[in-house]
């Protein structure tokens, strides 16, 4: 077992609430020069698995609300288990090392940090599925899983996680950066120049590919809208765009967490079926959802974020017509989540942007493959946990205090 204090390779899991299978995230993890430092993430490769179509399928009956039996739920828990062992092992094999720790995020099937009514009490929860001691015997390696729950308990949304690995990696002295990742759902983590951790803001803005995705598999019989090629030849329905766009989930301030819950198959028929009444074709529904996507992202950038920078005063301020009040200068979002392939939404969200005089670059232009950094975020929020170190960022998912996240499945 590699000790504590020296180098270790970690493999982070993930897999978002697309449901399209498993990223793994090879990473050489090393402890800062001194006591209490910030360890340095190094990505050894990437595996990108997708999940056969019957686990898929199986997953998202789970995730949108269908009735599963306990024994069905339980099964696919194990057979997650041996698919994320089987993926981590393969990893290994392929780049060659010897795998010293994992950090499983799991499968998001469930994600409700409204407090409900339930069973005489107020209840706040949240659901990752796939079985870690699965992981842990067959890697003969500790795993770090169920990464949400301990910041949901001490009040947080469980979400963002990924913000600890932004700041670590990316923080800038001279550059406001605000880091996007645009999976199932996008989120985006804001980094003032020379912020402290404690200044961090990070929220989810909305929808990413889930509500594109469900309506391509709903109207064309496809996963995901290939580089946004059909998108492209639609027509934006700008009335239903704004209408969507005035509703709760984008005006509420952050912190702030969604799921399919919020976006998930009946929203997205509903979308469709507000494109239908406003005479739009199959395409046009498509241009629309994309642009849905970009405008949420945009939107809490400028509502959200730019009035933050103004009050971290960390850049000089320039009169923004277009958006009637003042934005920050030299500011750069990174783009990383396979939205990042669809190059439809990237034309918009560059756009959105330009206006603001906000450059947009990939997350590539930094080193990092835009598919790997959610898992990465898993290696290092693992590798924290094992050295006792908490995990969440307060600022960002609005817990009282910073937690140890996860809990730790030995091999037998």
């Amino acid at each position: 077992m590699t000790t504590k204090k020296t180098a270790m390779v970690v493999a982070g899991v993930m897999s978002g609430t697309s449901a399209d299978g498993v990223d793994v995230a090879l990473c050489r993890i090393r402890p800062g020069a001194r006591e209490g430092d910030w360890p340095r993430v190094r990505l050894i490769g990437l595996l990108e698995t997708a999940y056969p179509r019957a686990v898929r399928a199986a997953v998202l009956r789970v995730m949108e609300g269908e009735a599963v039996t306990a024994t069905q739920m339980s099964r696919l828990n194990w057979r997650l288990g041996e698919i994320y062992a089987d993926c981590v092992e393969t990893a290994a094999q392929i780049f060659g090392v010897k795998v010293g720790l994992v950090g499983c995020h799991g499968q998001t099937v469930q994600h409700e940090t409204r407090a409900r009514r339930v069973l005489g009490g107020r209840v706040r929860s949240t659901w990752q599925m796939g079985e870690a001691a699965v992981i842990a015997e067959r890697m003969r390696c500790p795993v770090v899983s169920d990464f949400r729950p301990a910041d949901v308990a001490a009040g947080g949304e469980g979400a963002p996680l990924v913000p600890m690995l932004d700041w670590c990696m990316f923080r800038s002295a001279k550059e406001n950066r605000v880091l996007l990742n645009v999976g199932g759902i996008a989120n985006l983590t804001a980094i003032a120049a020379g912020a402290g951790l404690e200044d961090v803001i990070a929220f989810d803005t909305g929808p990413g590919n889930m509500v594109i995705d469900r309506c391509m598999a709903t109207l064309y019989g496809r996963k995901f809208d290939r580089d946004g090629t059909v998108a492209r030849r639609g027509r934006v329905l700008r009335g239903v765009v704004e209408r969507v766009m005035r509703e709760g989930y984008f005006a509420a301030a952050a912190p702030k967490s969604c799921g399919r819950e919020e976006f998930g198959a009946g929203f997205a028929e509903r979308l469709i079926g507000m494109c239908r009444k406003a005479g739009g074709t199959d395409a046009d529904c498509m241009a629309t959802a994309t642009t849905l996507t970009a405008e949420s992202v945009v939107g809490a950038y400028r509502d959200f974020v730019v009035p933050h920078f103004e009050a971290m005063g960390s850049e000089p301020m320039s009169q923004n017509r277009d958006i009637g009040h003042p934005v920050p200068r030299k500011v750069e979002i990174i783009v990383a989540g396979g939205g990042a392939k669809n190059g439809t939404l990237m034309g918009m969200l560059r756009e959105g942007f330009a206006k603001m005089g906000v450059r947009v670059r990939a997350m590539e232009e930094l080193g990092v493959p835009a598919q790997a950094k959610e898992g990465m975020a898993f290696a290092l929020l693992a590798w924290l946990t094992w050295n006792g170190r908490a995990g969440n960022v307060p600022a960002a998912t609005g817990a009282k205090r910073a937690v140890v996240l996860g809990k730790v499945s030995w091999p037998g």
